[in-house]
């Protein structure tokens, strides 16, 4: 069963799966915009471009590596972006990032998944976006945070994963914020750290 997360909330996730994870996924899925037409024409979906960005940073805050779409693995293989959804066709999770806890470096003490709306509408205006965790052995949903009707941002920081040890907390952030890739957004993420 998944658990719901508001913002603030933290799970171990070591004890929500029972044992030991060494591999988990962040699922973001969403669709376009429906547009209603007049008269019965002109109505659709208008094309909604999120990206799901997985950042690494160590214990002094500065960050390591970074996994987004114009960067599709870190440089040691560990995270793994699935590629770029330009409009959110399609059912289930339009992008998702695979991060492979137990390969991760050792120096990266926390990860902060983070969507940006590269085609720049507001959360306000999508109707339907989710960020999920699943443990990927057994594909048990651990953790669900709904996304859409967020604000007039067209940025998130969603969640960040912190090791303690051999475990790791999930915690999730709902930050808002805004720009059209994560760059725009690192100097939202230091609290975070």
């Amino acid at each position: 069963m998944a658990l719901s997360l508001q913002k603030g909330q933290q799970i171990s996730l070591t004890k929500t799966s029972g044992s030991t994870l060494s591999t988990v996924r962040m699922g973001v899925g969403w669709d376009g915009i429906r547009k209603k037409g007049f008269l019965g024409f002109g109505a659709g979906r208008e094309a909604v471009d999120l990206d799901a960005n997985a950042l690494m940073f160590d214990a002094a805050g500065q960050l390591v590596d970074t996994v987004w779409f114009r960067q599709l693995q870190s440089k040691d293989g560990s995270v793994r972006h699935s590629g770029d959804n330009r409009t959110g066709d399609g059912d289930g999770d339009d992008e998702t990032i695979t991060i492979h806890l137990s390969r991760l470096a050792r120096n990266v003490t926390t990860v902060i998944l983070s969507v940006n709306n590269y085609s720049g509408q507001s959360f306000n205006r999508i109707e339907t976006a989710y960020c999920r965790l699943i443990n990927e052995q057994g594909e048990k949903e651990l953790a669900r945070y709904e996304l859409a009707g967020q604000g007039e941002h067209n940025g998130l920081i969603m969640a960040s994963l912190k090791r303690d040890g051999s475990d790791w907390t999930f915690r999730a952030i709902g930050a808002a914020c805004s720009g059209r890739t994560y760059h725009d957004n690192l100097p939202d993420m230091r609290p975070h750290l």
